[in-house]
């Protein structure tokens, strides 16, 4: 008999405790697993997954920036999918999401739009 293959994992990097807890009621709501990291070093300590996972990451971190952050789990060989939240994505920020590989997804969130590119990550990866 074969064992079920788990949800994706959702990893959830935010500061504020309130939109923390809130995607990751919704994106478990959706049948994901979820783990929240509340800064940069927790993210980058964390025992990620080579497949099977995404990130959601803030780009206002107390610690770094989403993209920097990013760009060092990119640097460390890190290939899972991965989009930058944000509030204000000027025509820099936008290109520097693409160096790194990284959709931007605005804030407010629209969990349909932030489902969607869940989905999309986790199938394609």
């Amino acid at each position: 008999m074969s064992m079920p293959v788990p949800a994706p994992l959702v990893v959830v990097v935010d500061d504020d405790p309130a939109v923390r807890t809130a995607l990751a009621f919704s994106i478990e709501m959706e049948g994901y697993r979820v783990a929240t990291c509340d800064n940069a070093a927790t993210l980058l300590a964390f025992d990620l997954p080579l497949s099977g996972a995404c990130l959601v990451i803030d780009e206002r971190l107390p610690d770094g920036s989403g993209l920097e952050t990013l760009a060092k789990l990119r640097a460390a060989g890190c290939a899972l999918p991965a989009a930058v939240i944000t509030s204000h994505p000027n025509r820099l920020f936008r290109h520097q999401a693409a160096r790194v590989n990284a959709p931007i997804l605005e804030k407010p969130l629209i969990e349909d739009g932030l489902i969607r590119w869940i989905r999309e990550a986790t199938v394609a990866h």
